[in-house]
């Protein structure tokens, strides 16, 4: 399988795909159950990565506290109306060993997946989550020393944050993992990095980790940078992240990590060793419609954009269709796709389903399909298999205003896709709920002496341009509210 620069990554909710199966199979189902052809869908559509959600083996005690806490319950229950106890496994990211849960085949089954994945040219991912354990996580017992220890002075100061865990030595006052701007996770047990044997334990992890996958999405992986974790805990740790991934690079020298990250940390985690971070910067300025902070946040260097993982949903955020309306929703699509980075799709986007499904679960809502959003994803997918969009050069294009006065223009966002062949796409969308007009500078050489045939690939416009107004004018647009249009420039042969 040839790399490519810009690849496409699917998120699947292991738990609850397997839960559908078992319904289908009338038995359960494990990760080899998991037919073929599902696989050569995936194929098909152009995914070079498949990350599996919550595989890790979890335990009891993080289950009881999903199933007890009355806030997560009601967010369960909005999810699903007819929820039953078995629904509520407990969160995927309340780990008690990096083995593969029983309940998903262990990890022969994962490794047949893996083969089977492989056969497809399709790659592993897999969580890591560096910040936390479960509370029945067998180093509890066997070495406490690895977690945050707390007093009953902080228990009193901060109940949300702190809790008892007994062990065979007796009661342990252990702090639960959290950020510094939020409780703690009641179902989790904070690590210590400040201490170096806990550093080393989940090196040790990572390496194990490495021999079963291809590349990891690191849990809030800031959490453990020395000025945050300072910040929470009041003591600074030696760095982390490099030391663990070159230790993991001398096994896999190709294995990818992913930083889910926030607080505009995502350069400081790329310099950390990381090849791509989530672009949460993006989607808020998207969610918030502002065109102008997301043309700005586009003219960054593409040393920085390139290792950027670019989404508009995912198994924490609101789903897209519930959060972007028709039209807003594959306006912000196109900006977010067909911008230079990875591109991360998520189970379920496709459809349109509009309900968030907690990792807490392993059954989610029954929803009909939206055929237009499908039909939408569709387009959008056969496009992002082309490779000028997967290895060709990008641009952002200027957009000038259209005559003096007309302010529209900062509404238009509009990108350049070239490669060596010739092959070129002007992408544009109007990320505005008013009609916008504008001229699109088109750095192309050899516009001049000639006409040009736009088609859009996204839709059925279809217009022939004079080469000279092109280079001197620029591409004259004219775009309703949320309007979109990626188009394929060729010549237009010369009658004979």
């Amino acid at each position: 399988m040839g790399e490519r620069l810009y690849p496409s990554l699917y998120q699947i909710n292991t738990r609850v795909w397997l839960t559908e199966l078992a319904r289908s199979l009338g038995k359960p189902a494990t990760l080899d159950d998991i037919p073929d052809g599902e696989l050569d869908h995936l194929a098909r559509i152009g995914f070079d990565w498949i990350w599996l959600l919550s595989v890790w083996q979890t335990g009891s005690a993080g289950q009881q506290i999903s199933r007890a806490n009355r806030e997560w319950r009601k967010e369960f229950e909005e999810t699903l109306p007819d929820l039953r106890e078995e629904d509520i496994a407990g969160s995927g990211f309340a780990i008690t060993g990096y083995t593969v849960h029983s309940a998903l085949g262990g990890d022969a089954a994962l490794a047949r997946l893996r083969s089977r994945l492989r056969q497809r040219g399709l790659r592993l991912m897999l969580d890591f989550v560096p910040n936390h354990m479960a509370p029945d996580h067998p180093w509890v017992e066997r070495h406490p020393d690895y977690f945050v220890r707390g007093s009953e002075l902080d228990l009193t100061r901060s109940p949300r944050n702190y809790g008892r865990v007994m062990t065979s030595d007796g009661s342990l006052l252990l702090a639960y993992g959290r950020d510094p701007y939020f409780p703690g996770w009641p179902d989790t047990l904070q690590l210590d990095y400040s201490n170096p044997a806990t550093q080393a334990a989940m090196i040790a992890e990572l390496r194990k980790i490495s021999g079963q996958c291809d590349g990891v999405r690191c849990d809030m992986a800031m959490l453990v940078l020395p000025e945050v974790f300072e910040r929470t805990w009041g003591k600074r740790p030696e760095p982390f992240w490099p030391k663990a991934i070159a230790a993991v690079r001398q096994q896999h020298p190709k294995f990818l990590f992913m930083a889910e990250v926030y607080w505009d940390l995502e350069w400081t985690m790329q310099q950390q060793g990381f090849d791509y971070a989530y672009d949460k910067r993006l989607y808020d300025r998207l969610r918030e419609g502002h065109p102008r902070a997301v043309r700005e946040h586009l003219q960054a260097g593409l040393d920085y954009q390139n290792h950027l993982a670019r989404f508009l949903e995912n198994h924490d955020e609101p789903r897209a269709a519930a959060t972007f309306p028709p039209g807003r929703h594959e306006a912000a699509a196109v900006v977010t796709y067909l911008a230079p980075g990875l591109r991360f799709f998520h189970q379920g986007q496709f459809d349109g389903h509009v309900k968030r499904i907690s990792p807490h679960l392993i059954r989610g809502p029954d929803e009909p399909v939206n055929s237009t959003m499908r039909q939408f994803y569709e387009r959008l997918t056969e496009l992002l298999r082309r490779p000028l969009v997967r290895q060709g050069d990008w641009q952002l294009l200027e957009c000038t205003p259209a005559w003096n006065g007309n302010r529209s223009a900062e509404a238009i966002i509009a990108y350049a896709w070239q490669d060596s062949d010739g092959n070129r796409l002007i992408v544009s969308v109007n990320y505005a709920d008013h009609q916008s007009q504008c001229y699109v500078r088109l750095p192309i050489v050899g516009l001049a002496g000639g006409r040009w045939r736009l088609r859009d690939l996204l839709g059925a416009a279809e217009y022939d341009r004079d080469g000279n107004d092109l280079q001197t004018h620029g591409l004259y647009l004219d775009v309703p509210p949320w309007q979109h249009h990626v188009f394929e420039m060729a010549t237009v042969p010369r009658a004979t």
